[in-house]
């Protein structure tokens, strides 16, 4: 039988014809089958804007590795794709296009020009990162694909909409929302991150309106907000205020009487105990506000600068006014004192720019009964989460929910199909634009110029790409679908979202399980960025390492929610794994020559049952691993086995039977070598499908393409505890006597005899039986049983085993003389070394000069020496002495 593979492995030959191989024969593709049981996850959908970075990476080898599972036992599995529009990123995008490109702003083209442009962007570079994924081995169902802003998913969005805003869910009105004046946009809070900053209070003085010389000091950290102050509150029992309440104060720098009033909400503890009120520019603030029917003042534009309401200030950034701002109150002898503050800090999570919290007339979903059943879900145990702690991101988020801002400041989106009559000002939510107003019959209707948030449209996925509102068959057969695979940093995001959507539009949970994973990071373990240049390049590593190499480094020590950091040398160890495997491969068909076996002429001892006994083990714990989410720890077992049981043992074990003339030996040996490797590539298969695929097609025994390979069975019966505690002995000898010969530096060709004092006669039989192993892999020349210790050489190694004590006569290790030669020369260069280190350290030049790391590193060298040595210097009178 020849052998089909090539000498070397390069992933390079054959990665991407596999897969090219995969989508031709359809294998990707999921249909309705009775037949079968369903198994679907939904990919969470990339931005078109984006390309495959490291996170992809690792959150798509999960998944995939669960898909191929799946679908290797039967499931008729279904991954389905997509991708997300991305309002704010690919709106940036086509902006600086059309800026380079021709010195056109939005407002140049208008709206319908501009959309063209960003579809013809989408057209050009959205399918980029679905071309990256590919390379990675992911196998959706690409005859599927889905995208956001597709005739499908936007008629979904448009029923939602409607369907809330029926039942009173959706509303439009004033409320205080975050506001990024870069992406000039509303941002839902959960698009907003928090960060610790340093700042300032800024303590000031507002005069008490008819009184000379009283004053009620309030600390404040945006003293550009008290342009449009309209109340300071102090709290009911605040014995310090009382004698204030009825009275006004001065607002300073704008000259308006704003009202003293009292509010439970504040902290007589904190600060000064009296709370300057800015309804239109604080959340707190705004509720404080509504509660006491206070003006709300808004004193910026969308780019953060002071508009005509705030003064003299008119005009200025927020941070330029604040300057003046602090100034002036200086001047005026109003500034107290400035304190060093830190305070957590809003950022718009695409741009990073300080977000400004501002009223404004948006769109809201009434959050407090859509999120009641999404938290009974979890506490009911019908969503999952794995790991489990992470749940209460999921509940906190929940159960402290405020209305989601879902109107967004944008033109790419799905427009908010809402319609305002231009006469009589009636607002219409329809499907279509209406022809005519239903109250005053008046045709001239304008549709609501925002999109909806992003997040609207990526909540209804799971659903959505399955073809609703139609119920569709897929529809009814793939939903819930089963596994949600996710990063942590999204779990407020979207996931939260889809799970409160599928319950209200499905009235069923979007999925069984959400597997949280977590970030990889850099060997550091700082966040990979391109703000620190630690980013690394997934298809950079494929294409000089292969796409199972890096897929396999992410699986291996990963553990669910849990960060890892990525080192090339992981990444080196797991190509050599392929290489390995690949060796171990091309060994096996090398030496079969057959494609069928007859059962009949099969011959097994310890070793072939041995193996076919820790193979079950395998199938059984890693089928068990990944039924617990624990891909990390079944990708490691099979390393473990692969690498160490299978190459490293079993096949050195068999060599002696599969090279001899015994035909029965052989065709057994050959039998279970195949039947091996068959089993571990399908168990490797999810992990390293590539590399699996491309072997299976070599192996004249298999049947098929791997990726429909049916997954192995545990069987009981081929568990051979018996078999498994011989090897254990055996091994356990070998491994020994090597250890003692590295130890010794003794060349392989150096044979020596092996003392058996056994203390049970089973232990005698299995040593004996195994007398071949123990000739090929520890270089024993002999084995003779021995009744007592007496006539053991005194100086004998000793290894001690489960019925036996072993013994290596040091006679037959050590050839004297040259052990002798070799310590001696050793002796000298060692000597040598310390007596240059000796000089150099004495030398006042050299420790005036070198740096204090270079000489520590000097003296630690001569230790190092000096231990080596000692000990050459030990073994060589030891030698002598036995002379």
């Amino acid at each position: 039988m020849n052998n089909n593979l090539p000498k070397t492995y390069n992933p390079l030959d054959f990665e991407d014809r596999i897969y090219q191989q995969w989508m031709e024969k359809g294998y990707f593709k999921a249909k309705v089958n009775p037949d079968k049981k369903p198994f679907c996850i939904v990919l969470p959908p990339p931005n078109i804007t984006g390309q495959l970075h490291m996170g992809h990476a690792l959150d798509h080898t999960l998944q995939d590795v669960l898909i191929r599972w799946k679908r290797m036992q039967g499931f008729e599995a279904l991954w389905q794709p997509g991708t997300d529009h991305a309002s704010i990123a690919t709106e940036v995008k086509v902006v600086e296009k059309l800026k380079e490109e021709n010195g056109l702003t939005k407002k140049d083209v208008g709206r319908d020009e501009f959309l063209k442009h960003a579809w013809k962007w989408k057209e050009e570079y959205g399918g980029r990162i679905v071309e990256q994924m590919k390379k990675l081995g992911d196998s959706c169902d690409w005859s599927r694909e889905r995208f956001t802003l597709d005739e499908t998913c936007s008629k979904a969005v448009t029923e939602v909409f409607i369907k809330l805003y029926e039942k009173g869910l959706i509303y439009r009105g004033n409320r205080i929302i975050n506001w990024c004046p870069e992406c000039k946009t509303s941002l839902s809070d959960a698009e907003v991150e928090h960060e610790e900053k340093s700042g300032n209070f800024w303590h000031v003085k507002y005069p008490v309106v008819d009184s000379e010389d009283e004053f009620i000091e309030i600390a404040t950290t945006r003293p550009e907000t008290m342009l449009g102050d309209t109340a300071v509150a102090i709290h009911p029992e605040d014995e310090r205020y009382k004698h204030l309440i009825g009275k006004t104060l001065m607002l300073p720098l704008m000259n308006r009487e704003i009202p003293i009033i009292e509010d439970e909400y504040v902290d007589p503890e904190f600060g000064t105990g009296a709370v300057k009120i800015t309804p239109a520019h604080d959340p707190n603030d705004f509720e404080i506000g509504l509660r006491h029917n206070l003006p709300q003042i808004v004193v910026m534009e969308n780019d953060a600068t002071i508009n005509e309401r705030g003064g003299k200030y008119v005009g200025m950034d927020r941070y330029e006014a604040r300057k003046q701002i602090v100034k002036d109150l200086e001047e005026l002898g109003l500034l107290v004192k400035v304190k060093d503050h830190a305070h957590s800090v809003g950022q718009c999570y695409r741009c990073n720019t300080v977000v400004e919290p501002v009223t404004s007339l948006q769109w809201f979903v009434k959050m407090e009964s859509l999120a009641k059943p999404a938290i009974d879900a979890v506490y009911d145990r019908n969503i999952k989460f794995v790991p489990e702690r992470y749940s209460k991101i999921y509940l906190h988020w929940l159960e402290n929910i405020k209305d989601w801002c879902i109107s967004r400041q944008l033109w790419w989106g799905h427009r908010i199909p809402a319609y305002y009559c231009q006469d009589c000002g009636e607002l219409i939510v329809a499907e279509n634009k209406p022809q005519a107003c239903s109250k005053c019959k008046c045709e001239q209707l304008l549709q609501d110029e925002d999109v909806l948030d992003t997040w609207f449209s990526s909540a209804l996925w799971p659903f959505s790409t399955l073809g609703w509102p139609q119920q569709t068959e897929e529809l009814k057969y793939f939903y819930p679908t089963d596994v949600l695979v996710t990063g942590y940093d999204i779990i407020f995001f979207w996931v939260v979202r889809m799970a409160f959507s599928g319950l209200e539009f499905m009235n069923e949970v979007p999925f069984k399980h959400v597997f949280i994973h977590g970030i990889v990071r850099d060997p550091e373990g700082r966040k990979m960025s391109k703000s620190l240049g630690n980013g690394v390049d997934p298809l950079e590593i494929i294409e000089q390492y292969g796409a199972d190499a890096l897929r396999f480094t992410l699986l291996t020590g990963n553990s669910p929610g849990n960060d890892m950091r990525f080192h090339i040398e992981k990444l080196e160890s797991s190509r050599n794994f392929a290489n390995k495997l690949w060796n171990a491969t091309r060994f096996v068909l090398m030496n079969l020559d057959v494609d069928k076996f007859q059962l009949n002429e099969l011959k097994m001892n310890s070793a072939d049952q041995w193996i076919i006994s820790k193979m079950n083990r395998l199938i059984k714990e890693v089928t068990e691993n990944m039924e617990r989410f624990e891909i990390g720890l079944a990708a490691q077992k099979l390393y473990d086995f692969i690498w160490s049981e299978y190459c490293d043992w079993y096949i050195e074990l068999t060599k002696p039977r599969l090279y001899g003339e015994n035909l029965e030996n052989r065709r057994t040996v050959q039998y279970t070598l195949t039947y091996v490797l068959e089993n571990i590539l399908k168990l490797l298969h999810p992990f390293m499908p590539f590399i699996t695929e491309e072997i299976w097609g070599t192996m004249p025994t298999a049947e098929g393409d791997i990726i429909v390979a049916p997954w192995p069975e545990y069987k009981e019966a081929d568990v051979n505890t018996a078999s498994e505690d011989e090897m254990a002995i055996v091994m356990t000898i070998i491994k020994n006597i090597r250890n003692v010969r590295a130890e010794m530096n003794v060349v392989p060709s150096r044979k020596a005899k092996m003392l058996v004092l056994t203390t049970r006669e089973d232990t005698k039989s299995i040593i004996e039986a195994s007398k071949q192993y123990f000739t090929t892999l520890a270089s024993v020349s002999e084995i003779q049983n021995v009744e007592g210790k007496d006539t053991i050489p005194s100086d004998a190694v000793s290894i001690v085993v489960q019925g036996a004590e072993i013994f290596i006569p040091l006679d037959d290790l050590v050839d004297y003389e040259k052990e002798i030669e070799r310590l001696e020369k050793e002796q000298k260069k060692l000597e040598g070394e310390i007596k240059r280190g000796e000089g150099r350290l004495a030398n006042e030049g050299f420790l005036k000069k070198a740096p204090p790391e270079l000489i520590k590193e000097e003296k630690e060298k001569q230790e190092k020496y000096q231990q080596m040595l000692d000990t050459v210097l030990e073994r060589l009178d030891s030698i002598k002495n036995k002379g």
